[in-house]
């Protein structure tokens, strides 16, 4: 038996295992980013200061700005972190383990946008500085669907699944966040500490697995 029978093996046993093949998701890379609210905007770069475009995200209505800033933490900081676009309620900075590292903190493991109690950081920019007493976190790795694709995964918003990445070093990612929105396009989203395990980039494709007691 050769080894790619040995791997179609493997899968049709994870299938049968852990539920139901579905077509490929694209994987997009999540790099260091900050996300502003208004007020830290005007601080950081001058009164009534507004973000230019550099490039359109995946998902509508969002981009990659123009502007960077560096974060500061107790044992380090990290220069150009890139500005993701538009402005925010809240300011929140998503990092890899690896960048919490060199900055010193130990940002939890959060969905985005669910900032209470994080870590605090430092956020210099060109015209001054923000101490922020909470917003720093590691993303949850996720999938951002349409409600059609919701639908037609059979899966819900806050459900979990499963994403197997193949390439060089194969990685099945469990516990990847569901989240659905009519704005938003399908994509699953992994730190670069992640991509690089799985020597991924963005992209690839990966292979959902629908939980077997899936309604």
């Amino acid at each position: 038996m050769n080894s790619h029978d040995i791997q179609s093996i493997v899968e049709k046993v994870i299938k049968e295992i852990q539920g139901i093949e579905t077509p490929s998701i694209p994987i997009g890379v999540s790099a260091r980013h900050v996300h502003l609210s208004k007020e830290h905007l005007e601080i950081l770069f001058g009164p009534n200061f507004q973000l230019t475009k550099k490039a359109d995200l995946s998902q509508p209505g969002q981009f990659a700005a123009n502007e960077t800033v560096t974060i500061a933490g107790p044992k380090g900081s990290i220069e150009r972190v890139r500005i993701l676009g538009p402005v925010r309620s809240d300011t929140q900075i998503e990092v890899s383990k690896t960048d919490s590292i060199k900055l010193g903190l130990n940002p939890p493991l959060r969905e985005s946008g669910n900032i209470k109690g994080s870590s605090p950081a430092t956020i210099v920019g060109p015209f001054g500085s923000v101490y922020i007493s909470e917003g720093l976190i590691i993303a949850q790795n996720h999938i951002h669907m349409t409600t059609s694709d919701a639908e037609r995964f059979k899966l819900q918003n806050g459900q979990y699944a499963q994403v197997k990445v193949r390439g060089k070093r194969p990685i099945l990612f469990e516990q990847v966040l569901i989240r659905v929105s009519p704005r938003y396009q399908l994509e699953m989203h992994i730190d670069t500490d992640e991509a690089n395990a799985a020597m991924c980039v963005t992209g690839e494709q990966g292979i959902l697995y629908i939980p077997s007691g899936t309604p």
